[in-house]
């Protein structure tokens, strides 16, 4: 079934679109199964299932970091990791450069921006980021490369709210492209959409989709580490 729902939602993304198979408190047998269905790139929310999963599974898979971001957890997998999703902070963004130093390693980040309504979300503000080159010197950034932004819609069944949501997102990532990172090659990577709303954020413009449970069923959360 797995495989099948690799194949089903990669035949509905268009060129330009990669799927991140968020394998959150699965097995690994279940990513294995993905995995020879030919998926190759993986997010995880929790550091050290990520840091284990990593250790015993294929090393060729591109390991996404999607979660909540904490800096003390960072050394369980900045080591590998090919990207980390959720930068919502200068204080985060600063401890990922530390940590990517101290690893001897530039990775590759994207900032999260709040767009959705819930103050539960987290993220910097559009306004934060329009002037972000007033919070931050870029240019001191050498082991962390700014790919460009994710984003979370607001927790409703209004479709235009959602539609919204990722609209501004997208305005902002436009915006920051040909503006304060129009010099950099790297800044490319537009990070919405769940498995519950990917359709509405791929016709906004991402890049990058994080679908879980479409591709591996219903979670057990009281597994969770």
């Amino acid at each position: 079934m797995i495989a099948e729902n690799i194949a089903r939602i990669q035949s509905t993304l268009p060129e330009g679109v990669r799927l991140v198979a968020v394998s959150k408190l699965k097995p690994a047998e279940d990513i294995m199964e993905a995995y020879r269905a030919g998926q190759r790139l993986f997010g995880e929310n929790y550091a050290t299932e990520l840091r284990d999963k990593a250790a015993q599974l294929p090393k060729d898979i591109e390991w996404h970091f999607i979660g909540h971001l904490q800096s003390k957890q960072l050394k369980y997998y900045i080591p590998f990791v090919s990207m980390i999703h959720g930068v919502d902070s200068i204080e985060h963004l600063r401890d990922v450069e530390q940590a990517a130093a101290k690893a001897g390693r530039i990775v590759d980040v994207l900032l999260q921006v709040h767009v959705a309504r819930e103050e539960t979300k987290f993220g910097f503000s559009p306004e934060e980021l329009a002037s972000l080159d007033k919070l931050v010197s870029l240019e001191e950034l050498e082991h962390t490369r700014i790919c460009g932004l994710m984003a979370m819609a607001s927790n409703t069944t209004d479709q235009e709210r959602v539609r919204a949501d990722f609209h501004a997102a997208c305005t902002l990532f436009d915006r920051l492209k040909t503006g304060l990172f129009a010099d950099s090659p790297h800044f490319r990577e537009l990070s919405m959409g769940m498995s519950h709303d990917y359709p509405l954020a791929i016709a906004e413009g991402s890049t990058l989709v994080r679908l879980g449970s479409s591709i591996f069923g219903a979670r057990d959360y009281s597994k969770k580490q």
